[in-house]
């Protein structure tokens, strides 16, 4: 692991030290989720190197079609062009700096800035300009003042990423072999998937790192934090439940996944309970035999890509009279606002030829349970806050978490899929493969 270098603050040097010093052996300190120092660096150093979710390509299916999305505070505009390409724009008029598009979604051929009027197609070029002969002459070349496009721009099976580091590597190479994992869910269907509606969006007192661990190693948590839903019949009887399964990541990526099964005895439909058509079309949409059978034995399945792009695919009851149990899945973006505080972008997918009966009910389930108001995410997001406030604490910061859970647990060799994977997912063995990664990040 590279060493601290210099050209920082003595005071995060030492913090920085203090952090690579105990990681290997499952020591974190508590200061690393709320400190605005280490933000800043976060902020130049990760997000700026980084791939970041921006959208789903079902989002803007139609020319004009547009969503404002954001990496770090850099608001872009992802839009499909006339052309049909592609693009995220900054948000900002190149005459005077002023946000030129007003709404979180919609279709327009142009965007017109409301400062001085400046006006540019959908593809970026500046194409009006108010008075131009009179305020400028012949001297403004319009060619040289479009909408700047983001550095970087990359898709992979309709999930859109964007990097604002022009030298950054390919997406592919970035994602690496957790691209099988997230193949579980993009090529489940030959059609591959759509979003239901625009993401739900909701601000929470805590740290980017904080929320993505429930969706990248801590299953251990639903012991506890989901206790009452055990107790109502909602989740397993088992309380272990989360724990029967493999969770794998992928070395050098900061990449994890967790594949849960069914607990011991539990009788639970096949394939996340999807109907019986959508099944036979997974046989021949998967690219391996190895990715179907891993999918066919699935209960739960939450991949999270470093930095901050978690999914999350449960089986759960979309209401209380419904007899069985449908799939949800929900995208996540961990979208950092400032040090102990986030905004949660949090979209509904489901494939595109699944039956109408079966949207409708995954997308109650998604609401129920992993919406803004939903039972899991009410529980999750309380604890987060708490965390994060007790590590901004005079005393509370000086503090060691406990990352040693699985410290000692073997690799399963018999894994059919790539990464490092162990048949148990009570282990922090990812949040210690995420620590590294962000580390080096930090370091370079």
């Amino acid at each position: 692991m590279a060493r601290v270098k210099t050209g920082l603050s003595p005071r995060l040097s030492r913090m920085l030290e203090e952090l690579q010093e105990g990681v290997e052996d499952g020591l974190v300190p508590a200061w690393i989720f709320n400190d605005p120092e280490l933000f800043e660096l976060e902020k130049e150093r990760i997000f700026s190197r980084s791939w970041v979710y921006l959208a789903h390509e079902s989002e803007i299916p139609k020319p004009g079609d547009y969503v404002l999305r954001y990496v770090l505070d850099n608001p872009y505009i992802l839009v499909r062009g006339e052309d049909g390409v592609v693009r995220a724009l900054l948000d900002m008029c190149r005459h005077r700096g002023m946000r030129v598009c007003r709404a979180e979604l919609g279709n327009a051929s142009h965007f017109r800035c409301p400062f001085h009027g400046w006006t540019y197609r959908n593809d970026g070029r500046l194409i009006g300009v108010p008075a131009e002969r009179e305020a400028f002459g012949q001297d403004l070349n319009k060619e040289e003042w479009g909408l700047v496009p983001i550095p970087r721009l990359e898709a992979f099976d309709g999930m859109i990423f964007g990097n604002l580091d022009p030298g950054a590597p390919s997406l592919e190479e970035w994602l690496g072999d957790i691209r099988w994992y997230l193949e579980l869910v993009t090529k489940r269907s030959p059609q591959g998937l759509e979003v239901l509606g625009p993401p739900q969006r909701w601000v929470v007192n805590t740290d980017w790192k904080l929320a993505l661990e429930t969706f990248l190693s801590d299953s251990y948590h639903t012991l506890m934090t989901h206790r009452s839903l055990i107790e109502l019949g909602i989740a397993p009887k088992d309380a272990k439940y989360a724990m029967y399964g493999e969770q794998i990541h992928i070395p050098g990526k900061g990449h994890g996944s967790m594949v849960v099964g069914a607990p011991p005895g539990a009788k639970l439909p096949p394939f996340w309970g999807y109907p019986e058509e959508m099944l036979e079309r997974a046989r021949t949409s998967y690219p391996t035999r190895e990715q179907f059978e891993t999918a066919r034995e699935t209960r739960i399945l939450l991949v999270t890509l470093f930095p901050n792009f978690s999914f999350h695919n449960p089986i759960r009851k979309p209401d209380h009279k419904y007899q069985g149990a449908v799939p949800m899945l929900t995208f996540r973006v961990w979208h950092p606002l400032g040090p102990g505080r986030i905004e949660i972008f949090s979209w509904a997918l489901v494939e595109k030829d699944a039956p109408e009966w079966f949207k409708e009910k995954t997308r109650l389930s998604y609401l129920r349970f992993f919406g803004s108001s939903g039972t899991f995410e009410q529980d999750d997001t309380e604890i987060w806050s708490h965390v994060a406030n007790n590590a901004a604490t005079p005393q509370g910061r000086h503090l060691r978490f406990n990352y040693r859970m699985g410290l000692k647990l073997e690799p399963d060799p018999n894994w059919p899929g790539p990464g490092v994977a162990y048949g148990l997912n009570f282990t922090d063995a990812n949040m210690r493969n995420f620590h590294r990664r962000y580390l080096e990040m930090l370091l370079a």
